[in-house]
């Protein structure tokens, strides 16, 4: 793509002026959401009671934390792999080679954890230490978004992402201009995606589990179901990391600040919601409510297609994205622990609908543009998108 043809190429997000309003919202809601967790009315659309200081916010000592972990993360990324996979052929027909460890690694930081408690590493003590985390979390993500925009300046054309290469500096900033930014074998984007962030997650989530057992004897059921459900998932996504790479944003998506920021920070901090609200509002579950809660988790095992043919059969027979409507059934899966009296800590379902509406639009783009009529053909046959006979 020419740099003409690229700046003429229609842009998301509302272009230039709606990734500037992006900037502020995304790192602004992920703020709310933690201070809504801890205060008392826990109100998801209510501003909140008080907005900490810089003192309370900028912290060295979280920032030196956040160091030490994507320092270990990226030690255990370069051990050796159980196996190195090859990505999709891009433009200049070379292939990258990623390493398949992921999982290995969330087992070697567990096995770290479970030795630093044993010698009484204290980390109940992490949720007191989530505001200044996020704090440098969010700062980091901004500084390393500045460096990768400003090594994709000097990146050749092939290496460029297909939406990142508008010519406004603002858009591409937030989109990204380099396709797949490494540093020798390195590859950042595909290091990000998931092990800090997500092996984070479960990290949060467990130390969440620790204080509540220290401020109440023990941890509550429903405390135990939100952990086991995400931990579950993060293992699963672990275990079949090799999937990542034919996913939009290893294929597609340049590595800039709205992958960074989502990576780095927006998710450890924002999906262990359910889990910060537990600590601060424990909710009644009895044993009945969370059997049916597990069976509805047990739904989420919908197929997802590896082949490149178009499946018209089974649940591709149904809805044209089964994976999606898997989605949207576990995160209400695991935000149905936390009762019914809070919106708060349904976010996540509420984010993930609109951000599966929004993937599965530029989906139908991509898929229209590589099948053409093939596709067209599909959706006659298959006419609902995510949800049977709703949408």
């Amino acid at each position: 793509m020419t740099s003409r043809e690229a700046s003429q190429a229609p842009r998301e997000f509302g272009g230039p002026l709606g990734v500037a309003a992006l900037l502020i919202l995304l790192p602004a809601t992920m703020f709310h959401l933690l201070l809504a967790a801890r205060s008392g009315p826990a109100r998801l659309l209510a501003l909140p009671a008080y907005l900490p200081g810089l003192e309370e916010l900028w912290s060295p000592w979280a920032l030196l934390l956040l160091f030490i972990w994507l320092g270990l993360q990226v030690a255990l990324y370069l051990l050796p792999a159980r196996k190195v996979a090859e990505g999709l052929e891009l433009k200049d027909k070379s292939r990258l080679r990623y390493p398949i460890n992921g999982f290995q690694a969330l087992v070697l930081t567990a096995l770290l954890m479970g030795l630093g408690v044993s010698v009484g590493l204290p980390l109940g003590a992490l949720p007191g230490m989530l505001l200044p985390l996020a704090f440098a979390t969010t700062l980091t993500s901004f500084i390393f978004s500045l460096l990768l925009y400003a090594k994709a300046l000097v990146a050749p054309a092939s290496a460029l992402a297909p939406g990142g290469n508008s010519g406004n500096s603002m858009y591409d900033f937030f989109l990204g201009r380099e396709l797949n930014p490494r540093l020798g074998s390195f590859d950042f984007k595909y290091f990000c995606e998931l092990r800090p962030g997500l092996i984070g997650w479960v990290c949060i989530n467990l130390a969440l589990l620790m204080q509540e057992a220290e401020l109440r004897g023990s941890p509550s059921l429903a405390m135990w179901l939100v952990n086991g459900f995400q931990l579950l998932y993060v293992g699963d996504a672990l275990w079949y990391e090799e999937s990542v790479l034919t996913t939009m944003d290893i294929i597609h998506d340049g590595f800039g600040f709205m992958l960074v920021f989502g990576d780095l920070a927006w998710v450890p901090f924002t999906y262990s919601l359910q889990a910060q609200f537990l600590l601060y509002h424990p909710q009644p579950l009895g044993l009945p409510m969370a059997l049916l809660i597990c069976l509805l988790k047990g739904l989420e095992t919908i197929p997802t297609a590896t082949g490149r043919q178009l499946l018209v059969s089974g649940w591709w027979g149904m809805v044209r994205h089964p994976n999606y409507l898997g989605d949207l059934i576990m995160a209400l899966a695991w935000s149905l622990p936390c009762g019914l009296s809070h919106l708060l800590p349904y976010f996540y379902v509420l984010y993930f609908t609109a951000l599966l509406v929004h993937r599965e639009a530029r989906d139908e783009q991509q898929c229209l543009q590589k099948y053409g009529r093939a596709w067209q053909e599909y959706c006659k046959r298959v006419p609902y998108r995510i949800i049977p006979y709703v949408y």
